[in-house]
């Protein structure tokens, strides 16, 4: 019983650490994980795999 609680109080600090722009921010939102969404990638010429394979198929 120990170890659950202990599991569960642990989920929520890093829930509660995860969103603390959501919270804090006023309409704060998550960023984007994809791949098309960062710019630094994009400059870089990395593409998300669904893109590369349009690429691939259309050579």
């Amino acid at each position: 019983m120990k170890t659950l609680l202990f599991t569960v109080l642990i989920i929520a600090i890093s829930v509660a650490l995860l969103s603390i722009k959501v919270i804090v921010k006023k309409n704060g939102k998550f960023s984007s994980q994809h791949v098309h969404d960062n710019p630094a990638l994009r400059k870089l010429g990395i593409h998300c795999v669904l893109d590369q394979d349009k690429e691939a198929r259309e050579k």
